[in-house]
C-alpha cells in the first residue's frame, strides 16, 4: 500500500454509501471506495438496480481493482441510541476514515454529509451517477446481506435470509409470533410496539 500511495494521482476522490436504513433489524453498513482510473470496472451502478448475483461478482472485482476501499457499520444498539440518520452518517464517516489513504474529497450518496476532516459533497442518487459511489453502494449491500444470511443461521425463525430484515409482511408476522430478537432495532416502530405488547 505504501508503493501504491507513492504512485497516487494528485486527486483522490472517494465515494461513500450505506445499506440498511430501512430494515428493522441488523446493522447499517457503509463502504468507501477510491476507484483506480487505470483499472476500470464495467457495470457499476446503484446496487438496488442489479441482481444479487451481479452484485456479488462486482463486489469481488471492486475489491480487486479499486485503488482502495473500506467497510464499516453501526450496530442496532448504536442505531437505537443515535437514530438511523445519525448512525448512517457515522457508519460512512467510519468507512471513509478507515481508508488506508486520505482522500482529497468525499462524494456522499444522498442529501447530507457526515462530519469529516476533508471536503465532502452530497449527491442525490449519486450511486447511479458517480461510479465511486455506486461501487461503495455495492460493497455495503453485499456485506450487509452477508451478515443477514449469517444472522439467519442464529435466528432462523425470522427468515432473515429471505427479506434481509426489511419489514415485510412475513417478517412482521414472525416478529409477532416469536417476539423481539437481540438484533432487532428497538427504536423502530414495529419492534417498539411489539416490546410494549410483551410487557
Amino acid at each position: 500500500m505504501i508503493e501504491k500511495a507513492l504512485l497516487a494521482p494528485a486527486l483522490l476522490i472517494c465515494g461513500a454509501d450505506e445499506a440498511g436504513r430501512g430494515p428493522i433489524a441488523g446493522p447499517v453498513v457503509a463502504a468507501a471506495v477510491i476507484l483506480d482510473p487505470n483499472n476500470p470496472i464495467e457495470g457499476i451502478t446503484d446496487s438496488k438496480k442489479i441482481s444479487d448475483k451481479k452484485r456479488q461478482k462486482l463486489s469481488i472485482e471492486i475489491k480487486e481493482k479499486a485503488y482502495c476501499w473500506a467497510i464499516a457499520q453501526c450496530d442496532p444498539e448504536e442505531i437505537d441510541e443515535l437514530n438511523i440518520l445519525h448512525a448512517s452518517m457515522l457508519a460512512m464517516k467510519r468507512a471513509i476514515e478507515a481508508l488506508p489513504v486520505t482522500p482529497s474529497k468525499a462524494l456522499i450518496d444522498g442529501n447530507r454529509v457526515p462530519r469529516l476532516s476533508i471536503p465532502a459533497e452530497a449527491i442525490v442518487q449519486g450511486d447511479a451517477h458517480e461510479a465511486c459511489i455506486g461501487a461503495a453502494s455495492i460493497l455495503a449491500k453485499v456485506e450487509r446481506d452477508r451478515q443477514m444470511l449469517a444472522w439467519h443461521e442464529t435466528y432462523p425463525q425470522y427468515n432473515f435470509a429471505q427479506h434481509k430484515a426489511y419489514p415485510t409482511a412475513a417478517h412482521l408476522a414472525a416478529l409477532i409470533e416469536h417476539g423481539v430478537s437481540p438484533i432487532h432495532r428497538k427504536s423502530f416502530r414495529p419492534v417498539r410496539e411489539q416490546l410494549v405488547k410483551s410487557e
